[in-house]
Parts: C-alpha cells; structure tokens; sequence
C-alpha cells in the first residue's frame, strides 16, 4: 500500500511538473518522493513566496542572468525539479516542525529553520546548508554545483532511519554520511560532517534508554565516531588529543580496531611512522583501505 502511495503520489508530481513545473506543498510526499529518487529537498516557507525572491543563474554561454522571481520562472522551474524535490511548507506546520528540534540544535540551525531563505533537507528533514548564508542574491547555478547530491551512497541508511529510529540506525546513517563526506568537496564536506553530527548527537540519546547490557560500549563507540570527524575534517593533532582523553588504548575489545583505525591514520598523517606500525597490525584490510582514503584526503 505504500509502494502505491508513493508511486501514485509520483505520478501525480510528473503530471503537475510536466504542466505547470508548480512546486510541492505536502512535505511528507516531498520526502518519500525525494527518497524514491535519491534526491535532497529544497524547501522554503510559504511566506517567503508571497513576495518576490530574485536570483541569478548562470545560462547556457557562462553568462549570469538575473531572475526576477524565483517561484514564477518558466524557465528555471526545470532547473529546479532536476536537482531537487522543491517544496513549500506552510506556516501552519511551523510549531510542529519546531517543536522535533527545540533543545537539539544549535543556535546557527535554529536561525536557518527560522530565516526566509532556501534550506536543503535530507529526506529526513534535516537541514544542510546551515552555513549557507548571503546578503546577496543566490546564484542557483553556483547553488545546485553544490547541494544537487545524489544520496544513493547512503539509500540504505537513510531508508533505515526513516523506518526505525533507535541507537543503530542514527548510529549507522551518521556513521554513512561521514564516509559520504569524504568524496564532496571542502565546503560541502563541512556541511554534512555537521549533518553526520546531528545523528551522531541522537544516537547518544538512545544509550541511556537502550536495553544493550554493555553501554560503556556504546557510549565508547559514539565517541570514537565524533572523533573520526575530526579525522575528515583535516584535524589529526584534535583526533590525538581526543583520543588520549578518552584513553581509547583501553577501550572496550570490539571497539579496539575502531580505535586502532584513528590512531594509525592520524599518526600517518602527521607522517609519525613510528607509532603508526604500532597500529597498523591491528586494522582489518578494510579499515586500512578506509584509513588510506582519509589519509590522502589529508593531504
């Protein structure tokens, strides 16, 4: 019955682009329908489109054009729908939205959730381009290079999260989108370092109610995650510092190869090859592969 849903609902969505190229007004069918086809959301509130929101595009020549608004546009409307899931939400579900993040975010996310501009989600609603602030008009060219992310590599984890919210599928999709970081640029790579953190910081909220006997080891793993984010985010002196406070040598044993992992590749990193080989012994051929990827993004 879903699968139906979701292929009427898209059905429906082909109809309506093909016609008038209108953007969507249901968030939950903007998900499923993002989820279907690998896409983020480009979402802003209904109020934002009551008056003009003018923008700059780059045509077919390199030129840049200047749009007078971007929700009336004939010709940047497929532009849109290619790259994104568009959608506007309505100010009546602003409370309810709000109320799933009050306390949880930071103030810098707060104010994104809050402003008039257009904010990127994944299809769990959660906001990317914290960071993307401008007091100039946005290039949508320079807009979709940027956040038209193909989510394939994290379909899996981010279908599991939307099924079941728990300890594993928070920790398993945040765990994901790091290894997704590391194949984005610099400046995209920040972003979902920051949105990899969002569901690091609410599988740790599952720890004290989850029924797991061992929660040291849990808690040890959430840990040794937040850290490898410093990894990719080109900090390997932060990871060691990290990792001597936590006296990750002494971490529980099915955390130890995750721990042999930032040791070794930050300590090949700052090109200590010494205390690296007293590692490397202890990563599995996977990991090493893993290791040498961030190591060479370090670079």
């Amino acid at each position: 019955m879903k699968n139906l849903f979701i292929k009427t609902a898209f059905f429906l969505l082909m109809v309506n682009v093909s016609f008038s190229q209108a953007w969507m007004t249901n968030l939950e069918i903007a998900q499923s329908l993002a989820s279907v086809e690998n896409k983020m959301i480009l979402m802003v509130w209904e109020e934002t489109t009551y008056y003009q929101y003018p923008v700059l595009v780059n045509d077919d020549n390199g030129n840049v054009v200047f749009i007078n608004n971007l929700f009336e546009d004939e010709e940047i409307s497929p532009l849109i729908w290619k790259n994104f899931i568009p959608v506007i939400v309505s100010e009546y579900q602003y409370a309810d939205l709000y109320e799933k993040i009050k306390g949880k975010r930071s103030q810098r996310y707060i104010d994104k959730f809050n402003d008039d501009s257009i904010k990127i989600l994944d299809i769990n609603g959660n906001i990317l381009n914290v960071n993307d602030t401008s007091e100039d008009y946005e290039n949508i060219s320079i807009f979709i290079q940027k956040y038209a992310l193909n989510t394939e590599y994290i379909e899996a984890e981010l279908q599991g999260y939307r099924q079941k919210q728990d300890f594993y599928s928070a920790y398993y999709l945040a765990s994901k989108y790091l290894d997704y970081a590391m194949y984005m640029k610099d400046d995209v790579r920040a972003d979902i370092i920051r949105l990899s953190k969002i569901y690091l910081e609410e599988a740790e909220t599952y720890v004290e109610s989850s029924k797991e006997e061992n929660k040291l080891s849990l808690r040890q793993r959430v840990d040794l995650l937040g850290i490898q984010q410093s990894l990719i985010a080109k900090r390997p002196k932060k990871v060691l510092r990290q990792l001597k406070r936590m006296d990750a040598e002494n971490v529980e044993t099915n955390n130890q190869s995750f721990a042999a992992l930032l040791y070794y590749t930050a300590y090949k990193i700052l090109k200590d090859e010494t205390n690296a080989a007293v590692w490397q012994s202890k990563i599995s051929s996977v990991n090493l592969k893993k290791a040498q990827m961030i190591i060479n993004l370090n670079n």
